[in-house]
């Protein structure tokens, strides 16, 4: 999600345009290269038989059907003469003297922007040639991530999924709060009742997880709820209830990229002194902009350092 970021700040510094394509039916395109045999489905022969079919193309549901789809793909554009970036795999970039292209894959959805237009004409003409594939024109909808084209730039948001996760939880007729959690708060491991089924709060806090790639203003409480994804208490299941709560006063808050930004990379950390009450070990934060459009971030417990790799650093 950092790099689909970093392809949008770039795109609306640069003016570039921004295109989605779509596989159909992505596994079925790859080819195997073991040979893999199944039993035949009801129904195929008119009578009972112990015969078995082997499989010439991958079908979903196998083992080995993305990484065979991924090679088939990968393949694919190298004969277009593009080159897979080493920091990124799912990254693809075309460079001429001239111009470049670039193209991000996840899965079967595929984005494409760069400096030539017809160059990336020809791309998208070239892939329809090789798969079945759907035009869907400029970059709308991506994973969840809907993108809002506007005057001054680009808008990012997760409104829909936001919306959805206020419904798994019930809180469509709660009141908002105004922050994500309670100022001055630390929670702990052993704090209150056990929770019987910890079921709903996995599945929330995973869910705020994933809303946290538009929204860094809850990176830092998602990461102190997650904390008790193995045995959750009542209190934790209420500080999750709270963040949603937030949410529901700021559903449609998101990310901004300015157009005309600068390219230049800036970043910000800071850190706690010992801040858990259980590990009294410190929580690091930080945050990476791309010219004014923010890219990426983290909030994370530090690593326990041993007593001799202490010792011995001093």
């Amino acid at each position: 999600m950092t790099m689909v970021r970093t392809i949008i700040a770039i795109v609306v510094s640069q003016n570039w345009s921004l295109y989605q394509m779509d596989v159909k039916n992505a596994f079925l395109h790859s080819d195997l290269k073991e040979g893999i045999y199944m039993k035949p489905l009801p129904g195929l022969f008119s009578s009972p038989t112990s015969d078995v079919c082997k499989l010439k193309r991958s079908l979903y549901g196998l083992k080995q059907a993305p990484r065979a789809w991924f090679d088939k793909f990968w393949s694919t554009l190298l004969q277009f003469s593009f080159e897979q970036r080493k920091y990124d795999s799912s990254l693809f970039l075309r460079k001429t003297s001239t111009s470049c292209v670039l193209l991000l894959v996840y899965v079967d959805g595929i984005i494409i922007t760069g400096t030539d237009s017809s160059l990336i004409t020809c791309l998208q003409q070239q892939l329809k040639d090789s798969f079945h594939m759907k035009d869907l024109g400029t970059l709308t909808y991506f994973l969840g991530l809907e993108v809002h084209n506007v005057a001054s730039g680009v808008f990012l948001n997760q409104h829909k999924y936001n919306q959805d996760l206020i419904s798994l939880a019930g809180l469509q007729v709660s009141s908002s709060v105004d922050t994500p959690l309670e100022m001055n708060i630390k929670y702990r491991r052993e704090e209150g009742d056990l929770l019987p089924d910890p079921t709903i709060f996995r599945q929330l806090v995973g869910s705020l997880n994933y809303l946290t790639i538009t929204r860094p203003d809850i990176s830092f409480a998602v990461q102190q709820v997650s904390q008790f994804m193995q045995a959750p208490h009542h209190l934790h299941l209420v500080a999750v209830r709270r963040i949603i709560r937030y949410l529901l006063g700021t559903s449609t808050r998101g990310l901004f990229f300015p157009s005309g930004s600068p390219i230049r990379l800036n970043s910000f950390s800071d850190s706690d002194w010992a801040g858990c009450p259980d590990t009294r070990r410190s929580v690091s934060s930080w945050c990476m902009f791309l010219g004014e459009s923010l890219i990426s971030w983290k909030s994370k417990k530090q690593d326990r350092v041993s007593k001799s790799s202490t010792e011995a650093e001093y």
